[in-house]
Protein backbone atom coordinates (compact mmCIF):
# COMPACT_ATOMS: atom_id res chain seq x y z
CA UNK A 1 0.00 0.00 0.00
CA UNK A 2 1.29 3.90 -0.92
CA UNK A 3 1.98 6.24 1.74
CA UNK A 4 -0.99 8.27 1.16
CA UNK A 5 -3.38 5.07 1.26
CA UNK A 6 -1.97 4.18 5.07
CA UNK A 7 -2.39 7.82 5.84
CA UNK A 8 -5.86 8.06 4.70
CA UNK A 9 -6.91 4.80 6.75
CA UNK A 10 -5.01 6.32 10.29
CA UNK A 11 -6.91 9.29 9.78
CA UNK A 12 -10.27 7.51 9.88
CA UNK A 13 -9.79 4.87 12.14
CA UNK A 14 -11.92 6.81 14.51
CA UNK A 15 -14.79 7.55 12.74
CA UNK A 16 -14.98 3.96 10.90
CA UNK A 17 -18.55 2.83 12.51
CA UNK A 18 -19.82 6.29 12.91
CA UNK A 19 -22.38 8.63 10.61
CA UNK A 20 -19.55 10.94 8.90
CA UNK A 21 -19.89 14.34 6.81
CA UNK A 22 -17.52 14.49 3.54
CA UNK A 23 -16.25 16.79 1.73
CA UNK A 24 -15.19 16.02 -1.57
CA UNK A 25 -12.74 18.98 -2.84
CA UNK A 26 -11.21 17.08 -5.92
CA UNK A 27 -13.35 16.97 -8.76
CA UNK A 28 -15.17 18.46 -10.96
CA UNK A 29 -18.93 19.12 -12.38
CA UNK A 30 -19.45 19.38 -16.40
CA UNK A 31 -22.67 22.04 -16.97
CA UNK A 32 -24.39 20.81 -19.98
CA UNK A 33 -27.66 21.82 -21.39
CA UNK A 34 -30.82 19.33 -21.37
CA UNK A 35 -31.31 18.70 -18.06
CA UNK A 36 -34.54 17.18 -17.43
CA UNK A 37 -37.37 18.63 -15.99
CA UNK A 38 -39.12 17.32 -13.30
CA UNK A 39 -42.33 16.18 -14.59
CA UNK A 40 -43.03 12.54 -14.40
CA UNK A 41 -44.47 10.94 -17.88
CA UNK A 42 -45.08 7.16 -17.83
CA UNK A 43 -43.86 6.21 -20.76
CA UNK A 44 -46.32 3.37 -23.13
CA UNK A 45 -45.66 0.03 -23.03
CA UNK A 46 -42.60 -0.85 -25.35
CA UNK A 47 -42.76 -2.66 -28.17
CA UNK A 48 -39.99 -4.52 -27.09
CA UNK A 49 -37.88 -5.13 -24.54
CA UNK A 50 -34.18 -6.74 -23.84
CA UNK A 51 -31.65 -8.07 -21.01
CA UNK A 52 -28.49 -8.12 -22.06
CA UNK A 53 -25.31 -9.78 -21.23
CA UNK A 54 -22.95 -7.43 -21.99
CA UNK A 55 -24.02 -5.40 -18.76
CA UNK A 56 -22.58 -8.12 -16.60
CA UNK A 57 -18.69 -7.73 -16.06
CA UNK A 58 -17.17 -11.21 -15.88
CA UNK A 59 -20.82 -13.31 -17.08
CA UNK A 60 -20.51 -16.67 -18.80
CA UNK A 61 -24.11 -16.36 -20.16
CA UNK A 62 -25.84 -19.61 -20.70
CA UNK A 63 -29.54 -19.41 -22.25
CA UNK A 64 -32.77 -20.58 -20.54
CA UNK A 65 -35.17 -20.17 -23.73
CA UNK A 66 -35.07 -20.10 -26.83
CA UNK A 67 -37.11 -17.92 -29.70
CA UNK A 68 -40.46 -18.48 -30.22
CA UNK A 69 -41.02 -19.23 -26.23
CA UNK A 70 -43.49 -17.78 -24.02
CA UNK A 71 -42.55 -16.49 -20.82
CA UNK A 72 -43.59 -14.63 -17.35
CA UNK A 73 -42.37 -11.77 -15.90
CA UNK A 74 -39.64 -13.04 -13.59
CA UNK A 75 -38.90 -16.37 -15.66
CA UNK A 76 -35.03 -17.08 -16.43
CA UNK A 77 -33.58 -15.54 -20.01
CA UNK A 78 -30.23 -17.07 -19.11
CA UNK A 79 -28.13 -17.73 -16.16
CA UNK A 80 -24.21 -17.74 -15.31
CA UNK A 81 -22.59 -21.11 -16.62
CA UNK A 82 -20.48 -20.85 -13.40
CA UNK A 83 -22.67 -19.77 -10.83
CA UNK A 84 -25.99 -21.14 -12.49
CA UNK A 85 -28.25 -20.08 -9.17
CA UNK A 86 -27.88 -16.84 -10.76
CA UNK A 87 -30.42 -16.24 -12.97
CA UNK A 88 -31.28 -13.25 -15.31
CA UNK A 89 -34.91 -13.07 -15.32
CA UNK A 90 -37.47 -11.11 -17.94
CA UNK A 91 -38.94 -7.49 -16.86
CA UNK A 92 -42.04 -8.41 -18.51
CA UNK A 93 -44.00 -11.47 -19.79
CA UNK A 94 -44.31 -12.21 -23.77
CA UNK A 95 -42.35 -13.79 -26.30
CA UNK A 96 -38.81 -14.34 -26.72
CA UNK A 97 -38.87 -12.10 -29.75
CA UNK A 98 -34.85 -12.39 -31.10
CA UNK A 99 -31.76 -13.78 -29.27
CA UNK A 100 -29.63 -11.22 -30.72
CA UNK A 101 -25.75 -12.63 -31.38
CA UNK A 102 -22.55 -10.96 -32.15
CA UNK A 103 -18.91 -12.03 -32.98
CA UNK A 104 -17.88 -15.47 -32.29
CA UNK A 105 -21.48 -15.96 -30.86
CA UNK A 106 -21.47 -13.61 -28.31
CA UNK A 107 -24.76 -13.28 -26.55
CA UNK A 108 -25.59 -9.50 -26.85
CA UNK A 109 -29.28 -9.31 -26.31
CA UNK A 110 -32.43 -11.31 -25.07
CA UNK A 111 -35.18 -9.52 -26.72
CA UNK A 112 -39.02 -9.89 -25.35
CA UNK A 113 -42.43 -8.86 -27.72
CA UNK A 114 -44.46 -8.02 -24.02
CA UNK A 115 -48.01 -9.37 -24.02
CA UNK A 116 -50.91 -6.85 -24.24
CA UNK A 117 -51.36 -7.95 -20.59
CA UNK A 118 -48.75 -8.71 -18.26
CA UNK A 119 -48.33 -11.94 -16.01
CA UNK A 120 -46.27 -12.36 -13.30
CA UNK A 121 -44.19 -15.36 -12.15
CA UNK A 122 -45.58 -15.32 -8.34
CA UNK A 123 -43.03 -15.88 -5.56
CA UNK A 124 -44.45 -15.54 -3.14
CA UNK A 125 -45.27 -12.50 -0.53
CA UNK A 126 -43.09 -12.19 2.57
CA UNK A 127 -41.73 -9.99 5.52
CA UNK A 128 -37.88 -9.90 4.95
CA UNK A 129 -37.44 -9.30 8.78
CA UNK A 130 -38.71 -12.46 9.74
CA UNK A 131 -36.93 -14.38 6.80
CA UNK A 132 -33.50 -15.86 7.27
CA UNK A 133 -30.40 -14.89 5.35
CA UNK A 134 -30.85 -18.23 3.00
CA UNK A 135 -34.48 -17.90 2.09
CA UNK A 136 -33.68 -14.24 1.39
CA UNK A 137 -30.72 -14.79 -1.21
CA UNK A 138 -33.16 -17.64 -2.65
CA UNK A 139 -36.18 -15.68 -3.29
CA UNK A 140 -33.93 -12.93 -5.04
CA UNK A 141 -31.96 -15.96 -7.13
CA UNK A 142 -35.19 -17.23 -8.23
CA UNK A 143 -36.69 -13.86 -9.02
CA UNK A 144 -33.09 -12.70 -11.23
CA UNK A 145 -33.10 -9.93 -8.33
CA UNK A 146 -29.64 -11.02 -7.01
CA UNK A 147 -27.76 -9.31 -9.82
CA UNK A 148 -28.72 -6.07 -8.43
CA UNK A 149 -26.06 -6.38 -5.81
CA UNK A 150 -22.56 -5.64 -7.11
CA UNK A 151 -19.31 -6.34 -5.07
CA UNK A 152 -16.03 -4.64 -4.67
CA UNK A 153 -13.21 -5.07 -5.73
CA UNK A 154 -13.72 -5.30 -9.14
CA UNK A 155 -17.42 -4.06 -9.73
CA UNK A 156 -18.87 -7.45 -10.64
CA UNK A 157 -22.33 -9.51 -9.71
CA UNK A 158 -21.38 -10.69 -6.04
CA UNK A 159 -21.35 -14.18 -5.03
CA UNK A 160 -24.44 -15.34 -2.94
CA UNK A 161 -21.76 -17.44 -0.72
CA UNK A 162 -20.01 -14.04 0.31
CA UNK A 163 -20.85 -11.97 3.39
CA UNK A 164 -19.71 -8.52 3.07
CA UNK A 165 -18.29 -6.08 5.44
CA UNK A 166 -20.73 -3.13 4.13
CA UNK A 167 -23.10 -2.41 1.81
CA UNK A 168 -23.16 0.88 0.42
CA UNK A 169 -26.05 2.71 -1.38
CA UNK A 170 -25.59 6.16 -2.78
CA UNK A 171 -28.46 8.25 -2.31
CA UNK A 172 -27.37 10.56 -4.90
CA UNK A 173 -25.56 11.02 -8.26
CA UNK A 174 -23.60 14.14 -9.82
CA UNK A 175 -22.65 13.05 -13.38
CA UNK A 176 -23.84 15.50 -15.67
CA UNK A 177 -26.99 15.41 -16.74
CA UNK A 178 -27.89 13.26 -13.46
CA UNK A 179 -31.50 11.92 -12.71
CA UNK A 180 -32.41 13.63 -9.32
CA UNK A 181 -32.92 10.44 -7.10
CA UNK A 182 -34.86 12.09 -4.65
CA UNK A 183 -37.63 13.10 -7.26
CA UNK A 184 -36.95 9.57 -8.76
CA UNK A 185 -38.20 7.77 -5.39
CA UNK A 186 -40.80 9.96 -4.28
CA UNK A 187 -43.67 8.28 -2.42
CA UNK A 188 -41.71 4.79 -2.23
CA UNK A 189 -40.97 4.62 1.00
CA UNK A 190 -42.91 1.16 1.96
CA UNK A 191 -41.00 -0.68 -0.81
CA UNK A 192 -37.28 1.36 0.03
CA UNK A 193 -38.02 0.15 3.57
CA UNK A 194 -38.91 -3.44 2.57
CA UNK A 195 -35.46 -3.62 0.27
CA UNK A 196 -33.08 -2.55 2.90
CA UNK A 197 -34.89 -5.10 5.87
CA UNK A 198 -33.99 -7.32 3.25
CA UNK A 199 -30.76 -5.94 2.79
CA UNK A 200 -29.86 -6.03 6.59
CA UNK A 201 -29.96 -10.31 6.63
CA UNK A 202 -27.53 -10.03 4.12
CA UNK A 203 -24.60 -8.37 6.38
CA UNK A 204 -23.86 -8.52 9.85
CA UNK A 205 -22.01 -4.94 8.47
CA UNK A 206 -23.46 -1.45 8.54
CA UNK A 207 -25.94 -1.04 5.53
CA UNK A 208 -24.31 2.68 4.74
CA UNK A 209 -26.93 5.49 2.75
CA UNK A 210 -24.62 8.51 1.24
CA UNK A 211 -27.33 11.52 0.59
CA UNK A 212 -26.00 14.99 -0.12
CA UNK A 213 -25.38 17.53 2.59
CA UNK A 214 -25.71 20.05 -0.09
CA UNK A 215 -29.63 20.06 0.03
CA UNK A 216 -32.35 18.60 2.34
CA UNK A 217 -32.72 14.81 0.84
CA UNK A 218 -36.12 12.92 0.53
CA UNK A 219 -38.16 11.29 3.37
CA UNK A 220 -37.87 8.53 1.36
CA UNK A 221 -34.02 8.57 2.63
CA UNK A 222 -33.80 10.89 5.94
CA UNK A 223 -36.27 8.61 7.55
CA UNK A 224 -35.36 4.60 6.50
CA UNK A 225 -34.43 2.57 9.48
CA UNK A 226 -31.62 0.24 10.14
CA UNK A 227 -28.93 2.49 7.75
CA UNK A 228 -26.34 4.59 8.72
CA UNK A 229 -26.76 7.95 6.91
CA UNK A 230 -23.53 9.86 5.73
CA UNK A 231 -23.51 13.07 3.95
CA UNK A 232 -21.34 13.97 0.94
CA UNK A 233 -21.22 16.80 -0.53
CA UNK A 234 -18.59 18.30 -3.68
CA UNK A 235 -18.08 17.76 -7.30
CA UNK A 236 -18.37 14.67 -9.14
CA UNK A 237 -17.65 12.17 -8.18
CA UNK A 238 -18.91 12.54 -5.00
CA UNK A 239 -22.22 10.57 -5.71
CA UNK A 240 -19.78 7.54 -7.00
CA UNK A 241 -20.36 4.78 -4.41
CA UNK A 242 -17.10 4.07 -5.04
CA UNK A 243 -15.46 7.43 -4.05
CA UNK A 244 -17.92 7.45 -1.05
CA UNK A 245 -16.65 3.65 0.46
CA UNK A 246 -13.09 5.27 -0.32
CA UNK A 247 -13.78 7.60 1.98
CA UNK A 248 -15.99 5.73 4.43
CA UNK A 249 -14.72 2.19 4.73
CA UNK A 250 -11.75 1.68 2.55
CA UNK A 251 -11.43 -1.76 0.72
CA UNK A 252 -8.03 -3.68 1.88
CA UNK A 253 -7.15 -6.93 0.15
CA UNK A 254 -9.36 -9.38 1.44
CA UNK A 255 -12.09 -7.14 2.07
CA UNK A 256 -15.63 -7.66 0.63
CA UNK A 257 -18.10 -4.64 0.07
CA UNK A 258 -21.32 -4.95 -1.76
CA UNK A 259 -23.27 -1.77 -3.46
CA UNK A 260 -27.05 -1.11 -4.74
CA UNK A 261 -28.73 1.41 -6.82
CA UNK A 262 -31.22 2.78 -4.44
CA UNK A 263 -34.16 2.56 -7.43
CA UNK A 264 -32.84 -1.43 -7.20
CA UNK A 265 -33.98 -1.56 -3.58
CA UNK A 266 -37.05 -0.37 -4.51
CA UNK A 267 -37.75 -2.98 -6.86
CA UNK A 268 -35.93 -5.43 -4.44
CA UNK A 269 -38.74 -4.21 -1.80
CA UNK A 270 -41.24 -4.58 -3.98
CA UNK A 271 -40.40 -8.37 -4.39
CA UNK A 272 -41.54 -8.54 -0.94
CA UNK A 273 -44.58 -6.87 -0.66
CA UNK A 274 -46.12 -7.72 -4.29
CA UNK A 275 -44.24 -11.27 -4.14
CA UNK A 276 -43.57 -10.37 -7.76
CA UNK A 277 -40.72 -8.82 -10.31
CA UNK A 278 -41.89 -5.50 -11.08
CA UNK A 279 -38.97 -3.97 -12.41
CA UNK A 280 -40.87 -0.53 -12.98
CA UNK A 281 -38.84 2.50 -12.36
CA UNK A 282 -38.17 6.00 -13.04
CA UNK A 283 -35.58 7.15 -15.32
CA UNK A 284 -34.45 10.41 -16.84
CA UNK A 285 -34.22 11.15 -20.54
CA UNK A 286 -32.09 14.11 -20.84
CA UNK A 287 -29.22 16.34 -23.20
CA UNK A 288 -29.07 18.99 -25.23
CA UNK A 289 -30.41 17.31 -28.44
CA UNK A 290 -33.85 16.61 -26.80
CA UNK A 291 -36.99 18.68 -26.90
CA UNK A 292 -38.42 18.12 -23.71
CA UNK A 293 -36.23 16.31 -21.18
CA UNK A 294 -38.26 14.91 -18.48
CA UNK A 295 -38.55 11.77 -16.01
CA UNK A 296 -40.27 8.52 -17.74
CA UNK A 297 -41.99 5.58 -15.75
CA UNK A 298 -40.65 2.53 -17.47
CA UNK A 299 -39.19 -1.02 -17.08
CA UNK A 300 -35.93 -2.58 -17.31
CA UNK A 301 -34.67 -2.95 -20.25
CA UNK A 302 -37.22 -0.89 -22.10
CA UNK A 303 -36.83 0.25 -26.15
CA UNK A 304 -36.01 4.29 -25.89
CA UNK A 305 -37.68 4.55 -28.99
CA UNK A 306 -41.27 5.44 -27.39
CA UNK A 307 -38.81 7.79 -25.15
CA UNK A 308 -37.28 10.03 -28.11
CA UNK A 309 -40.08 9.47 -30.65
CA UNK A 310 -41.25 13.09 -31.78
CA UNK A 311 -38.79 14.20 -28.90
CA UNK A 312 -35.73 15.19 -30.59
CA UNK A 313 -34.32 18.53 -32.25
CA UNK A 314 -34.36 18.92 -35.52
CA UNK A 315 -30.75 18.70 -36.84
CA UNK A 316 -28.44 18.16 -39.51
CA UNK A 317 -25.64 15.85 -36.88
CA UNK A 318 -25.90 12.85 -36.31
CA UNK A 319 -26.94 11.91 -32.87
CA UNK A 320 -24.89 9.97 -30.34
CA UNK A 321 -27.64 8.04 -27.94
CA UNK A 322 -26.25 7.00 -24.82
CA UNK A 323 -27.54 4.25 -22.31
CA UNK A 324 -26.62 6.49 -18.79
CA UNK A 325 -24.47 9.60 -18.18
CA UNK A 326 -22.15 10.88 -20.68
CA UNK A 327 -19.00 9.96 -18.92
CA UNK A 328 -19.68 6.19 -18.25
CA UNK A 329 -22.78 5.47 -19.63
CA UNK A 330 -22.89 2.93 -23.14
CA UNK A 331 -23.48 3.62 -26.65
CA UNK A 332 -26.72 2.10 -27.91
CA UNK A 333 -28.66 3.00 -31.05
CA UNK A 334 -31.98 4.78 -31.91
CA UNK A 335 -34.16 1.59 -31.04
CA UNK A 336 -31.62 0.54 -28.57
CA UNK A 337 -32.31 -0.86 -25.13
CA UNK A 338 -31.95 0.94 -21.66
CA UNK A 339 -29.65 -0.95 -19.76
CA UNK A 340 -30.11 -3.12 -16.53
CA UNK A 341 -28.21 -0.98 -13.85
CA UNK A 342 -28.72 2.73 -15.96
CA UNK A 343 -31.36 5.35 -14.84
CA UNK A 344 -31.02 7.77 -17.82
CA UNK A 345 -31.19 7.65 -21.35
CA UNK A 346 -28.65 10.96 -22.79
CA UNK A 347 -28.84 12.27 -26.23
CA UNK A 348 -26.07 14.38 -27.74
CA UNK A 349 -24.11 15.21 -30.89
CA UNK A 350 -22.00 12.78 -32.06
CA UNK A 351 -19.44 15.50 -32.91
CA UNK A 352 -17.78 13.94 -35.93
CA UNK A 353 -16.86 17.24 -37.81
CA UNK A 354 -13.65 19.53 -37.72
CA UNK A 355 -12.48 22.36 -36.53
CA UNK A 356 -9.92 24.54 -38.39
CA UNK A 357 -7.72 25.66 -35.97
CA UNK A 358 -10.32 24.83 -32.86
CA UNK A 359 -7.31 24.68 -30.31
CA UNK A 360 -5.91 28.46 -31.24
CA UNK A 361 -9.42 30.06 -31.54
CA UNK A 362 -10.78 31.75 -27.94
CA UNK A 363 -13.40 29.29 -27.50
CA UNK A 364 -15.79 31.44 -25.24
CA UNK A 365 -18.32 28.45 -26.71
CA UNK A 366 -16.43 25.82 -25.33
CA UNK A 367 -15.79 23.98 -21.90
CA UNK A 368 -12.09 23.40 -20.70
CA UNK A 369 -11.58 21.11 -17.69
CA UNK A 370 -8.41 23.43 -17.99
CA UNK A 371 -8.36 27.14 -18.33
CA UNK A 372 -7.42 26.49 -22.25
CA UNK A 373 -10.91 28.38 -23.51
CA UNK A 374 -11.80 31.97 -22.09
CA UNK A 375 -15.06 30.11 -21.23
CA UNK A 376 -13.81 30.31 -17.67
CA UNK A 377 -15.21 33.74 -17.59
CA UNK A 378 -18.46 32.88 -17.50
CA UNK A 379 -18.60 30.39 -14.54
CA UNK A 380 -22.12 29.54 -14.71
CA UNK A 381 -22.30 28.91 -18.21
CA UNK A 382 -23.95 25.28 -19.78
CA UNK A 383 -22.52 24.04 -22.60
CA UNK A 384 -23.65 21.85 -25.60
CA UNK A 385 -21.17 19.35 -25.88
CA UNK A 386 -20.62 16.62 -28.47
CA UNK A 387 -18.47 13.22 -28.29
CA UNK A 388 -15.57 14.69 -30.96
CA UNK A 389 -11.90 13.66 -29.13
CA UNK A 390 -10.54 16.86 -30.65
CA UNK A 391 -7.28 15.24 -31.33
CA UNK A 392 -5.44 11.62 -31.92
CA UNK A 393 -4.09 9.34 -29.02
CA UNK A 394 -0.69 11.12 -27.46
CA UNK A 395 2.77 10.31 -25.10
CA UNK A 396 1.03 8.89 -21.32
CA UNK A 397 3.37 10.93 -19.33
CA UNK A 398 2.23 12.31 -15.85
CA UNK A 399 0.76 15.83 -15.73
CA UNK A 400 -0.60 16.04 -12.55
CA UNK A 401 -4.33 16.32 -14.67
CA UNK A 402 -6.13 13.18 -12.77
CA UNK A 403 -5.23 14.31 -9.03
CA UNK A 404 -7.07 17.19 -9.76
CA UNK A 405 -10.51 14.99 -10.36
CA UNK A 406 -9.97 11.86 -8.31
CA UNK A 407 -11.01 12.26 -4.60
CA UNK A 408 -9.06 9.46 -3.49
CA UNK A 409 -5.43 8.98 -2.00
CA UNK A 410 -3.80 6.78 -5.15
CA UNK A 411 -1.69 7.10 -7.71
CA UNK A 412 -3.89 7.01 -10.74
CA UNK A 413 -1.39 7.23 -13.52
CA UNK A 414 1.04 4.77 -11.63
CA UNK A 415 -2.19 2.68 -11.33
CA UNK A 416 -2.69 2.98 -15.30
CA UNK A 417 0.86 1.99 -15.92
CA UNK A 418 0.81 -1.02 -13.85
CA UNK A 419 -1.97 -2.71 -15.25
CA UNK A 420 -0.43 -2.28 -18.69
CA UNK A 421 2.75 -3.71 -17.64
CA UNK A 422 0.54 -6.21 -16.10
CA UNK A 423 2.44 -5.89 -12.95
CA UNK A 424 0.10 -7.36 -10.69
CA UNK A 425 2.28 -6.11 -7.35
CA UNK A 426 1.94 -3.02 -8.30
CA UNK A 427 -1.79 -2.93 -9.76
CA UNK A 428 -2.47 -4.14 -5.87
CA UNK A 429 -0.21 -1.29 -3.72
CA UNK A 430 -1.73 1.29 -6.39
CA UNK A 431 -4.89 0.40 -5.50
CA UNK A 432 -6.98 -1.54 -8.15
CA UNK A 433 -8.85 -3.01 -5.13
CA UNK A 434 -10.64 0.11 -4.91
CA UNK A 435 -11.39 1.38 -8.27
CA UNK A 436 -14.35 0.75 -11.15
CA UNK A 437 -14.40 2.28 -14.11
CA UNK A 438 -16.93 5.29 -13.27
CA UNK A 439 -14.13 6.42 -10.37
CA UNK A 440 -11.70 7.31 -13.17
CA UNK A 441 -13.97 8.37 -15.82
CA UNK A 442 -13.11 12.01 -15.23
CA UNK A 443 -9.38 10.91 -15.40
CA UNK A 444 -10.24 10.12 -18.93
CA UNK A 445 -12.50 12.93 -19.57
CA UNK A 446 -9.18 15.70 -18.28
CA UNK A 447 -6.91 13.23 -19.94
CA UNK A 448 -4.86 15.14 -22.64
CA UNK A 449 -3.00 12.08 -23.99
CA UNK A 450 -6.69 10.53 -25.20
CA UNK A 451 -5.91 7.38 -22.99
CA UNK A 452 -9.00 4.66 -22.56
CA UNK A 453 -8.73 5.16 -19.10
CA UNK A 454 -11.78 3.46 -18.15
CA UNK A 455 -10.92 0.43 -20.30
CA UNK A 456 -7.59 0.39 -19.48
CA UNK A 457 -9.19 -0.28 -15.36
CA UNK A 458 -11.40 -2.65 -16.58
CA UNK A 459 -8.70 -4.93 -18.23
CA UNK A 460 -6.84 -4.72 -14.96
CA UNK A 461 -9.63 -5.81 -13.19
CA UNK A 462 -10.07 -9.18 -15.41
CA UNK A 463 -6.36 -9.89 -14.92
CA UNK A 464 -6.76 -9.72 -11.18
CA UNK A 465 -9.90 -12.12 -11.04
CA UNK A 466 -8.11 -14.39 -13.57
CA UNK A 467 -5.13 -14.68 -11.35
CA UNK A 468 -6.17 -13.93 -8.23
CA UNK A 469 -9.73 -15.04 -8.59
Amino acid sequence: MNVYFFKFVERNKKVNGMPKTVKIRRGLNIPMFGEAEKIFTRADQAEFYAVKPTDFHGLTPKLSVKEGDMVKAGDSLFFDKYHPEIQFTSPVSGEIYLIKRGERRKLLEVVVKPDAEQVYTDFGLANPNSLTREEVVEKMLKSGLWPIIKQRPYAVVAKPTDTPKAIFISGFDTSPLAPDIDFAVKDESDAFQAGIDALKKLTAGTIHLNLNAEYLSSSVFSNAKGVQINQFSGPHPAGNVGIQIHHIDPIFKGDIVWTVNPLDVIILGRLFIKGIYDATKVIALAGSEVKKPRYFIVKTGASIVDLVKDNLKQSTEKLRFISGNVLTGSRIPENGFLGFYDNMVTVIPEGNHYEFVGWAAPGFGKFSASRTFFSWLIPRRKYKLHTNFNGGERAYVITGQYEKVLPMDIFPVHLIKSILAKDIDKMESFGIYEVAEEDMALCEYVCTSKTEVQAIIREGIELMIKELG
